[in-house]
């Protein structure tokens, strides 16, 4: 486990660097995770799936989540969390990273890859938040009163959620992280993540569980000439649906990740 003190924000954030003495074997890569999880529990066993094992991996808890600190004063806006994620890359003296964000993540990583081209050569992103509005859990979260949320809505989520996988990962998020993570999803950005993902001038591809098709935001991706790949048998949690499937999806996906090209 690693750390770095963030002086803007009074907080710690951490992560899990895997191979770090690998830097030969390609460029380091960086794995963001979604609402509510973190990275070593949504990204470990990935990358020791052929054909990513091997490589410089740095799988980062986002503030709020995982390890990370959970600073009361802070917005969780993905822009933020942005500037912490590239704050990670830059204290580990990186350059040029292979960018993997999941979900909620997704939407980070767009941000990031935006924000520093400098610090990133390729952008993969997994049914990342692309529009206002959110997904289902994010607008659960968002419709409850910040304080009745930490109060009492956060335990009423974990104990009403079906998936153990999800639980697990959910109890290791703070309540008001969560909430203020929710609430900005479904509030958006201007201009939002899809249209920041569809103009960048960085390599990128967009990851889709097969069992999430038809999906309206896809085709949408994929019309706007964003290569998309599918994670066979997999739903939007794929890295746990099919942890080599999206192994597989995710190499394939950074070899096409050019700007025009379909995979």
């Amino acid at each position: 486990m690693r750390e770095l003190y963030l002086p803007d924000t009074g907080a710690w954030i951490r992560w899990i660097q895997l191979n770090p003495t690998a830097s030969g074997a390609g460029p380091a890569r960086v794995y963001v995770h979604g609402l509510g999880c973190s990275g070593a529990s949504d990204f470990a066993e990935i990358t020791t799936h052929a054909p990513l094992a091997g490589r410089t991996s740095l799988l980062v808890d986002l503030l709020g989540h995982g390890y990370s600190d959970r600073p009361a004063g802070f917005g969780y806006r993905m822009r933020e969390q942005a500037e912490a994620v590239a704050a990670v890359i830059e204290h580990e003296g990186l350059r040029d990273v292979e960018l993997i964000g999941h979900s909620m993540g997704g939407a980070v990583a767009i941000e990031l890859a935006a924000a520093r081209p400098d610090l990133v050569a390729k952008l993969v992103v997994a049914e990342p938040n692309l529009f206002p509005g959110g997904g289902f859990v994010s607008r659960v979260v968002a419709e409850q009163d910040e304080e009745e949320f930490v109060a009492e809505g956060f335990a009423r989520m974990v104990a009403a959620e079906k998936l153990p996988d999800y639980v697990a990962r959910l109890r290791l998020a703070d309540a008001r992280a969560l909430h203020r993570s929710a609430t900005a999803l479904v509030e958006g950005t201007d201009p939002s993540w899809g249209a920041l993902l569809t103009d960048l001038d960085r390599p990128r591809a967009f990851l889709v569980g097969e069992r999430t098709r038809p999906d309206a935001e896809t085709d949408l991706m994929a019309a706007a000439g964003v290569p998309v790949v599918d994670v066979p048998a997999a739903t939007h949690n794929m890295m746990i649906d099919n942890p080599q499937g999206f192994a597989e999806a995710l190499a394939r996906a950074l070899e096409v990740a050019e700007p025009g090209a379909y995979g």
